[in-house]
């Protein structure tokens, strides 16, 4: 069998890429312009200074004036798919940023531990105060309440007088405050929650990164 056209093939191919290389190159050193390298369907390498459209969904290399590749563009990436890995990638960082924080800030598990309990123990304080806070008010609207119960539009006697404008702004104004202690009570509640989990996931996070086998 004679392999000498595909030899001939082969280094016209090659030749040609080094060719593009050195022409590629000059243009980069003189005006500064990028090089890219692609392949086309059937194999062949090419060098230029513009992908053409029907391979700009396709994997290319982007090339210094010496040929070294500086940096390189995956194919067939939407730009959907490319914001999810830049979201992927800023996620890993963060998560990088935090494992070192772990490392530098926290001896032992038991000094994330202690941390976890006070940061608690405070959201705690603030959960009984406002508790009390509330009663407080709750008993203050039971008394304006009962003193509603004289006057119209709650006492339906003949005789009964009009509810009196600041006591129906006191009624209002407790209300008021009573719901807002409320939803604060419901915002604490929920930190002290998101409070543990967070030091919870921290204390197992130390542990992996502490008892991992050095390799």
């Amino acid at each position: 069998m004679n392999r000498r056209p595909h030899y001939i093939a082969s280094l016209v191919a090659s030749l040609t890429a080094v060719l593009g290389m050195a022409a590629a190159g000059a243009a980069d050193s003189s005006g500064g312009t990028k090089v890219y390298r692609w392949t086309d369907e059937k194999g062949v390498v090419h060098y230029g200074d513009s992908v053409p459209s029907e391979y700009t969904q396709s994997e290319r290399s982007v090339l210094n004036s010496q040929g070294v590749e500086v940096g390189h563009l995956e194919g067939g990436r939407n730009a959907a798919q490319q914001a999810e890995q830049t979201r992927v990638n800023a996620a890993a960082q963060q998560r990088a940023q935090h494992d070192q924080f772990l490392l530098s800030t926290y001896l032992s598990t038991k000094d994330i531990e202690q941390l976890r309990d006070e940061r608690v123990a405070q959201v705690e304080g603030q959960i009984k105060a406002t508790l009390i806070y509330i009663d407080t008010l709750g008993a203050r609207l039971t008394a304006l309440q009962d003193r509603a119960m004289h006057f119209k539009p709650y006492n339906t006697e003949p005789g009964a007088r009009r509810l009196p404008d600041d006591l129906a702004e006191d009624l209002v104004r407790t209300l008021d405050e009573s719901r807002g202690q409320l939803r604060a009570l419901d915002a604490k509640r929920l930190e002290e929650s998101d409070t543990t989990a967070q030091f919870n996931g921290d204390i197992q996070r130390y542990h992996e990164l502490t008892t991992r086998p050095h390799s």
